[in-house]
């Protein structure tokens, strides 16, 4: 990884939704090495506990803490946000990551399955933004940041039925994005939000969508030189880097061999 200075973030604590694996996971570790104090939250806490656990073998300067939590649960993300409250006074940096595909096309799809998307990749995010909003108002912190990791399914949508619905939830990430820039300039904070769309990424998420057509995932992941869930959090460690003044709005990131 290239040199970037996150001093100014030494110590402070980061909100990481959805670390137990992949992006998340790769996120977390990657702010635990530069300092942070991380919570990393999921359902499956035991592989974030296993993953605060090599941070600690491996000698990094920051903490990882696992918080066990259901985003599709408003009260769990409240009590979440409760308990950083009592334990560590608040959050600096939020970063939405978690977020899900089911294959639930628009003429055929189950109306659970839709609902299940909107909650965690629109809801939860949302709730999220909000609550760690409130948590930097009420402590006078000026310079804190909230980042979406997005896709670029919320800017371009393919053409595959499994994934229309998801497309639509991402493309609300990014305009709830653009909103929340809006409202924080209205609100006269230096709050930075910003907005990581990555294209294909090689981690367990096409397993999951294609789960009962593992081949497709296979396909999928061979067709290009993919990313990896560590292209995704040197971009977040870039975006903190940046200094107070600069605000990072959108960032696109795809394979070179990605033709969408």
């Amino acid at each position: 990884m290239r040199c970037v200075n996150l001093y100014r973030w030494k110590g402070r604590v980061a909100l990481v939704t959805g670390a137990s694996v992949g992006i998340g996971a790769a996120i977390a570790k990657s702010l635990v090495q530069h300092g942070m104090k991380v919570i990393g939250c999921a359902r499956n806490v035991e592989q974030i506990q296993k993953l605060a656990a090599e941070c600690v073998s491996g000698g990094f300067s920051g903490t990882l803490i696992p918080y066990k939590c259901d985003l599709s649960v408003e009260d769990d993300m409240i009590s979440m946000f409760s308990w950083i409250k009592v334990q560590h006074q608040g959050i600096d940096v939020c970063i939405n990551n978690a977020g899900l595909a089911l294959p639930e096309p628009l003429l055929s799809g189950k109306t659970s399955g839709w609902r299940t998307m909107m909650d965690v990749n629109v809801i939860a995010l949302s709730v999220c933004t909000r609550e760690a909003y409130q948590s930097m108002k009420e402590r006078k912190i000026d310079d804190g940041h909230i980042i979406n990791i997005n896709s670029i399914c919320g800017h371009r949508v393919v053409n595959h039925a499994d994934a229309h619905f998801y497309s639509a939830s991402k493309y609300a990430v990014t305009a709830l994005t653009e909103g929340l820039r809006q409202e924080l300039r209205e609100a006269k904070t230096h709050i930075r939000a910003t907005c990581i769309s990555p294209g294909l990424v090689e981690t367990e998420f096409a397993y999951r969508l294609f789960s009962e057509n593992p081949e497709i995932a296979v396909a999928t992941y061979t067709s290009v030189k993919c990313l990896q869930a560590v292209d995704i959090a040197n971009s977040v460690v870039y975006v903190l880097s940046a200094p107070p003044h600069v605000q990072i709005g959108d960032i696109e990131i795809t394979p070179v061999e990605q033709s969408m």
